[in-house]
């Protein structure tokens, strides 16, 4: 009976373990309901559970088996991108922050506001296309606002919605931090990659964004 030691420290498939006389009843994971069992118990089948003496091994759901852990390869994706993506963003928006008094977030909005036509657009559709938040958002508009960079308009089509909307000023630090921006872009990611590089690493992101859109309903 050692394999039901086995079973009680490992929590492992049981008929990885015990064969396939489980298998063949549909026994394909379980979970003891104690931490330990003693080395030698007698093994039935009765209902869906497996039975030990007492000690009942149940049927595990997909929700509750192990995690699916990343691999050694996946890891390292996923812990170059974390660490890369966030040294990245923070060097880009101390360059902008030092040189010219704005932050990365609020050059953002600021490029965002100078693409659309009369240089203003919805606040909801301001958020979407900087990925946060319409309360995220609307505070940081409002700090700008003061800063007189930017305004905030009611929408005449509906009466509901609110634009943004550039100013003269918000225009002219957006003309005066855009050179320090780009270079750091380029210096720090663009010129790092070769163009089939570049292609990969917008397929990728586009399609992550693709899913968390839809994921969110």
């Amino acid at each position: 009976m050692a394999a039901a030691a086995v079973i009680a420290r490992t929590d492992s498939r049981l008929n990885e373990l015990m064969g396939e006389s489980l298998s063949s009843k549909g026994v394909v994971n379980a979970r003891v309901r104690r931490s330990s069992l003693p080395p030698a118990r007698a093994v039935c089948q009765r209902n869906d559970s497996i039975v030990m003496r007492g000690f009942s091994l149940v049927l595990v759901t997909p929700s509750e088996q192990e995690p699916r852990w990343l691999d050694e390869g996946e890891m390292r994706a996923w812990r170059t991108y974390v660490n890369g993506s966030s040294m990245l963003m923070d060097r880009l928006h101390r360059e902008l922050q030092d040189t010219h008094g704005v932050s990365l977030a609020d050059y953002e909005i600021l490029v965002r506001l100078s693409e659309q036509p009369n240089h203003r657009m919805r606040m909801t559709q301001l958020a979407e296309d900087v990925a946060s938040s319409k309360s995220r958002v609307s505070h940081q508009v409002a700090r700008m606002e003061k800063a007189g960079l930017v305004l905030r308009r009611e929408c005449t089509e509906d009466g509901r919605g609110v634009l943004a909307e550039l100013t003269p000023k918000g225009m002219a630090q957006l003309v005066e931090a855009a050179p320090t921006h780009l270079r750091g872009v380029r210096a720090h990611i663009v010129d790092l990659l070769s163009p089939e590089e570049g292609e990969v690493l917008a397929k990728v992101f586009d399609r992550v964004m693709t899913h968390l859109r839809e994921s969110n309903g």
